[in-house]
Parts: structure tokens; C-alpha cells; sequence
């Protein structure tokens, strides 16, 4: 009787969190996930086959039969094509190839050093802004962001005087809740668009713009500064008000050693750049400007080897496949400059020693794309993504859901899926097997279909227990709120999760109504 009374009773949000917690904890590891998943597409492909199932693409004479995995055709597919489906995934050959440039730009401190400068020459008033602007396409240096961010934030705040621990969860909740978004090519995009392209073999007849890794930079230009604003907002009007109303402290509770006084004004002094380091942003701002110019004089002369036969570069050209190029161009001219500056970066050897740190990292995605690859061969050869495709889109039109609405049903399915399922390439995967064909049948772009993905994938990820790096900012949280717990970091996330959502799909029913361009050469419509 006594401990029913004195336990304390856990709150709605509590028992809302603990579910999906527990729900979460119940799915399987990703690459068993999609193990499961292959298997049960053999499993199901096999009885369809067996039943004598075809379907129609709408406009193509030829009717798709389903083929069957545990038939003598389906086996003597999967053993011929094992090591194909693998090598061949798209994913792996934009992503490397990008992971690769962006080890040299983040190993040799570029990254860090250029966000520590956007930090460190703004005023107090618009230090909320910045963070938020810089949280929103941090996703630059991949998971890297979540740890270095928000301590960063934090400083700089209370070298401002403003209280560091709104830098902290602010840093924190732009570069989660904004993670699929950002004013710079990065490796996600590639990993995006290797997914996109490669579901589309589904409907092998319907034409479609090819997706390379700038197919939403448009699109991603406008989101990532109109989030940056909206987290600065929230950061500036509404989460820093909280802290000084709850009176949390402005000081870390563990104290400093005599001998480190003035411990947090040697932090601040880390937080700013040695003339070494300035002088290395100089070379690197330098080198991107000649290697611009080189660029340009390489494609707008009138015989240009880019261009297509049309003479333009729009809608296809050699320009817009040579993108990751391009990309790994940018990335590591400008980290080797700033490496040779700064010392970081003294040998061709500290050059590859960086590049397989950054392959090191993405160690657990490749060996996930082995499944992942024949995974969705086996969607698109058995022709179950066919099927789905047409008997989805033809159940959407007989409901009358169609245009914006399905496309809204859809990005709440991903922000939902989203608390469960924390990796984004393996929900996209998933999602996008049976979600672009079956879009592109009701006359959307596969790059549509992806950039709605985009604003489902990321704002309710700052709010799950799933994702680990919460637990990372629960111990830096807990260094100024010692009794913060998980539901108090819950809490302080939330007010960034609804107006994300929000925003960020009114941004995408802009493009939408008004057909705006989600990037070179790829619109909203087909056709």
C-alpha cells in the first residue's frame, strides 16, 4: 500500500515515450530488417508467381509477370547476380566516391573550423540564428554534427552571455531535426539518390528524370534557410525564456581544478581560431574561388564538352551526370588547402590516412548494402514493386486521393515510421521501393517523391529514444541539470518538432503549386 501511494505516477508523455521506446526495441537490427524483408518478398513473390499474377503498367502494351525467388528461375537469378546486385547498388557508387572528399575536408578541421568561425564572429542578438542555420546543415559532416555542434553552441553562448545550455539543445535539435536538408551536395544526397534511381526499375517503361545528388538542391537551398530561421526563432523566443524561467544553471556543476581556473576562458579560447587556422579558411575560400572559375571557363564555352547535343545542359548532359565528381572536387581541394595551411596535412599519407578514417566510419552502411542491394533487385525483378506501384496508385484514385493530400498522408507516415526506424537510408529504402513508382504512376517525379521524404525523415527524430546520440546530449545536459532525464530532453525538443513539420511542408506545397524546380533540370510533374 505504501509504495502504490508514494510511487510517483508517469505522465501521458512518459507513457507515450516508454512505448515507443519498447516498440522500437522490439524491431530487429537493419540488416536482419531487411534479411526478413528478402525473404519475405521471395516468400511472396513465389505464391503470386505460382498463382498466375500479372499486371499492367498504365500506357505499356506489354503486361508484367510476376516472377517467383524460390522457383528454378528465381534461384538461378539470386546465384548469378548475388555479387551484381551488391557491387551495382547506385548508392555505393555516389557515396564512396563523396565519403572519400569529405574525410580529407572534415579529418583536416576545415569543417569544424569554418562552423567555430560562423560561431565565433557573431553578435549576442543573432547567436540563436546562427546556431540554428549552422545546426540545420551540419549534416555536411554526417553524424559527426551531433557531437560537435551543440558543445560548440553552448560556448559560444556563454561567452555571449546568454545561457549556454539553449545553445546546447538548440545546436543539438537543428542539426537532427534538420538533418536531411542542407545548402551544400552532401553524402546523404548521393545515398538518397542512389536509392531513388535504383527503385525505379520497377516501371522500366515510364519516363522519368534521372536523380543524381543535386536533384533537391533547389529545394534544400530554400529549406535549410527558412529552418535555420525557424530553429533560431524557437532557440531565441521560446527555449532560452524556459531555461532562465526554470532557473537552470548557467554553470557546468562539476567544479574546476585550482591549477585549470578559468577553465571555461580557456574552453572559449578553443572555441575561437589561432591565426593558423584563419589563415588556412583564407587558402581554402581561395582555392574553391579559382577552382570555380576553372569550372566555368570548362563549361559555358560554346563547344564545351559538357554540353549536351542541344548545345544546353537541361534536362540531361554531361555536366549534370559529372555532379559527384564536381562535388569530390570541392571537398577535397579545399581540405587539402586548408590541411597544407594548418599542418594538418603534411603527406600524401595523411591524405589517405584521412580518407579511410571517413570509409571507416560508413563501414556499417556498406556492409548493410550488400542486403539492401538485393533486397530491392529482388523488389524490381520479381515485379512485386510493379504490382504495388499500379494497385496502389489505382486504389489512391479510386478514394479520390490524390495530388497534395496523398503526397501529405505520406510524409506523416514517414515522420511516424521515422520514431522507430532511425537510419534514413533504410527507411527510404523501404519507402521508396513501393512509394516512387507508385507516385510516379499518379504523375509525380521521383525526385517529388523524394524530397517529401526529406521533411518526413527528419524533425521527429530529436524526440525518439531511438536515436543514440540522445543519450550523447543527455550526458552534456546533465552537466548543467544533473536530475535531466530522457523525458526532460523530450520535452525541451518538442517545441522544435511541429514547427519543422510545419514549415517545412508548406516550403514543399510551395514548389508543388507553383511548379518550382526541386533542382537542375528536375521538376515536380512528369512530362
Amino acid at each position: 500500500m505504501s509504495d502504490a501511494t508514494t510511487r510517483p505516477r508517469s505522465s501521458l508523455t512518459d507513457r507515450l515515450l516508454n512505448g515507443v521506446e519498447t516498440a522500437g526495441n522490439k524491431l530487429p537490427e537493419p540488416f536482419m530488417l531487411f534479411l526478413i524483408l528478402f525473404a519475405v518478398t521471395g516468400i511472396v513473390s513465389t505464391a503470386m508467381a505460382w498463382a498466375g499474377v500479372v499486371v499492367t503498367v498504365p500506357g505499356s502494351d506489354e503486361p508484367t509477370v510476376i516472377k517467383g525467388l524460390f522457383t528454378g528461375e528465381g534461384l538461378t537469378w539470386l546465384t548469378t547476380t548475388l555479387g551484381e546486385n551488391y557491387i551495382g547498388f547506385p548508392p555505393l557508387v555516389t557515396v564512396l566516391p563523396i565519403l572519400l572528399a569529405i574525410g580529407i575536408a572534415q579529418h583536416s578541421g576545415l569543417l569544424a573550423a569554418a562552423i567555430r568561425k560562423l560561431f565565433g564572429s557573431s553578435p549576442a542578438w543573432l547567436l540563436p540564428y546562427v546556431v540554428g542555420f549552422v545546426g540545420v546543415v551540419s549534416s555536411i559532416m554526417a553524424d559527426s554534427a551531433f557531437v560537435v555542434v551543440p558543445p560548440l553552441a553552448a560556448l559560444v553562448f556563454k561567452a555571449a552571455g546568454r545561457h549556454p545550455v539553449a545553445g546546447l539543445l538548440g545546436g543539438f535539435a537543428a542539426a537532427g531535426a534538420g538533418y536531411s536538408t542542407n545548402i551544400f551536395p552532401t553524402s546523404l544526397d548521393a545515398l538518397f539518390a542512389g536509392i531513388t534511381t535504383s527503385v525505379m526499375g520497377a516501371l522500366p517503361g515510364l519516363e522519368t528524370t534521372p536523380v543524381n545528388p543535386v536533384s533537391n538542391w533547389f529545394f534544400n537551398i530554400a529549406s535549410s534557410l527558412v529552418l535555420g530561421v525557424v530553429a533560431g526563432f524557437i532557440i531565441d523566443r521560446i527555449l532560452e525564456p524556459r531555461l532562465n524561467r526554470q532557473g537552470i544553471s548557467r554553470d557546468q556543476v562539476e567544479t574546476e581544478d585550482a591549477e585549470n581556473g578559468a577553465g571555461d576562458d580557456a574552453e572559449q579560447m578553443r572555441a575561437k581560431l589561432s591565426p593558423t587556422e584563419n589563415r588556412g579558411l583564407l587558402v581554402a575560400v581561395l582555392a574553391a574561388v579559382v577552382l570555380t572559375v576553372v569550372f566555368l571557363l570548362a563549361v559555358l564555352t560554346p563547344d564545351s564538352p559538357w554540353r549536351n547535343e542541344e548545345g544546353g545542359f537541361l534536362p540531361k548532359s554531361p555536366l549534370l551526370s559529372s555532379i559527384v565528381f564536381i562535388v569530390v572536387a570541392y571537398f577535397i581541394v579545399l581540405g587539402l588547402a586548408y590541411g597544407v595551411v594548418t599542418g594538418t596535412l603534411r603527406s600524401t599519407r595523411d591524405a589517405v590516412r584521412m580518407m579511410t578514417d571517413s570509409l571507416k566510419e560508413m563501414l556499417p552502411f556498406v556492409v548493410l548494402a550488400f542486403i539492401l542491394g538485393n533486397f530491392i533487385a529482388l523488389f524490381n525483378w520479381s515485379g512485386i514493386g510493379t504490382w504495388i506501384a499500379v494497385t496502389g496508385a489505382a486504389g489512391l484514385e479510386g478514394i479520390g486521393l490524390t495530388g497534395f493530400p496523398a503526397v501529405l498522408g505520406f510524409i506523416l507516415l514517414a515522420s511516424c515510421l521515422n520514431l522507430f526506424i532511425i537510419s534514413g537510408s533504410g527507411m527510404w529504402a523501404i519507402m521508396a521501393a513501393v512509394f516512387v513508382p507508385m507516385f510516379a504512376l499518379l504523375g509525380y517525379e521521383p525526385a517529388f517523391t523524394q524530397a517529401a521524404f526529406r521533411v518526413g525523415d527528419s524533425a521527429t527524430q530529436v524526440i525518439t529514444p531511438m536515436n543514440p546520440y540522445m543519450i550523447v546530449l543527455l550526458g552534456m545536459l546533465r552537466k548543467y541539470e544533473p536530475g535531466a532525464g530522457l523525458g526532460t530532453l523530450m520535452a525541451r525538443m518538442l517545441p522544435f518538432v511541429v514547427p519543422f513539420w510545419i514549415v517545412w511542408t508548406v516550403i514543399l506545397a510551395v514548389f508543388f503549386v507553383a511548379d518550382l524546380p526541386l533542382g537542375p533540370g528536375n521538376g515536380i510533374f512528369l512530362g
